[in-house]
């Protein structure tokens, strides 16, 4: 696979792309997109060839998940995992965003207050605000080598004073690339379970991991916390499929289960995207090689903008990371506001970020940038980050 072949998705409704004057202004379509936590690689030759098979077909009638979609998953996770799942666990929905805002409408009441660990991924705090519900941020500390590390005694502060139904977890995290390790796990879980919260774990970014690193899933720990974990994944951000919308709530817990599929039954969700499934489990299938090349193109990707970022740009202190193709960047030595910053990104740099703002106050003074690229991108992202 040429990972370094540049693809124009001009004109395709990409949001990253056609869509970039909503988000940031007037004249922004002449800034280099590295914003959305999408790639620029086409997607898996055997999962366009599924595709086409599909289509060619030429019938979409109401369509269901195959025993070949849940083979697929079960067995992925068992090779690149070592994750038993259980086929009754497997809850679809079409995304991790919309069966989250489900979840949360189904296991706390209005009013309630839910934890997440700041920064956060954005859609965490659409899902909790809107659906009338209380943000309540355990912020992660700031640690040398590892990047970020949860705050446990402060979360138990957190727990004990709130008595949150609910906590979000994100792993490996978003946006700081953090992988949670075993031991944090089951720290975080005794304290879940001393204080009886339900957590959910955004896991969509299990797959892509750096060298040498592995993940953890709630999944993985005893089986005494299979009452109060649920897991999401999905295929759409390993592969590239994010528009083909289909992802996995694990639920162990038959009662918690029981009361999810009934809220998907309420909302008509019991249907599937053909196309959605056929890529999937096409990805999963036999997707493995096609993504071992492209955690290595990352992989190099990160270490070449590391090493040039090193040199080049003293104000910028890049975060260590254990997966995720995000790079989170303090740019705090600046001395700038978050505008500020943001208009410095486009007017001088004349690239379009993700802003650290997004993702709460503890992510005033970052930015956060895309290396799901061709290098060609990153070269011209760098010499714009040059001239300031």
């Amino acid at each position: 696979m040429d990972f370094n072949q540049i693809i124009d998705r001009h004109d395709t409704g990409s949001v990253k792309w056609d869509f970039i004057e909503r988000h940031f202004g007037d004249g922004a379509t002449k800034l280099l997109p590295m914003w959305v936590s999408d790639f620029d690689f086409s997607c898996p030759p055997v999962v366009q060839q599924a595709l086409h098979q599909r289509v060619d077909h030429g019938i979409f009638g109401y369509s269901e998940r195959p025993q070949a979609y849940f083979d697929a998953l079960i067995a992925w996770s068992a090779a690149r995992h070592q994750l038993t799942v259980k086929q009754e666990w497997v809850c679809s929905v079409e995304g991790v965003v919309p069966g989250l805002s489900l979840l949360v409408q189904m296991l706390s009441q209005p009013g309630d207050g839910i934890v997440v660990q700041g920064p956060y991924y954005g859609s965490f705090a659409k899902v909790i605000n809107l659906n009338g519900r209380r943000l309540l941020e355990n912020p992660l500390r700031e640690e040398d080598g590892t990047g970020y590390g949860m705050d446990l005694e402060q979360l138990e502060v957190l727990f004990s004073t709130e008595r949150p139904p609910l906590m979000i977890l994100c792993n490996p995290h978003n946006p700081t690339g953090r992988c949670w390790s075993k031991e944090e796990l089951q720290q975080l879980l005794t304290l879940c379970e001393k204080y009886s919260v339900i957590v959910i774990s955004d896991e969509i970014w299990a797959d892509l991991l750096l060298p040498g690193e592995t993940f953890t899933s709630v999944l993985h720990l005893h089986e005494r916390w299979h009452n109060r974990v649920i897991a999401a994944t999905s295929a759409s951000k390993t592969f590239g499929l994010s528009s083909l919308r289909i992802s996995n709530f694990l639920i162990p817990d038959p009662a918690l289960r029981d009361v999810f599929m009934r809220r998907l039954d309420a909302h008509g969700l019991d249907v599937f995207n053909a196309l959605s499934v056929r890529a999937a489990t096409a990805a999963w299938h036999e997707g493995g090689p096609w993504l071992d090349e492209l955690l290595a193109y990352l992989a190099e990707n990160r270490r070449w903008f590391e090493e040039q970022a090193d040199t080049h740009l003293p104000w910028a202190r890049i975060t260590p990371a254990q997966g995720t193709y995000l790079l989170w960047i303090d740019c705090r030595e600046l001395n700038l506001s978050d505008e500020q910053l943001k208009w410095v990104m486009a007017d001088v740099a004349g690239i379009a970020p993700s802003m650290g703002y997004g993702f709460g106050p503890g992510g005033s003074g970052f930015i956060r940038l895309n290396l799901g690229c061709p290098r060609t991108y990153l070269e011209k992202a760098l010499e714009g980050l040059k001239r300031i």
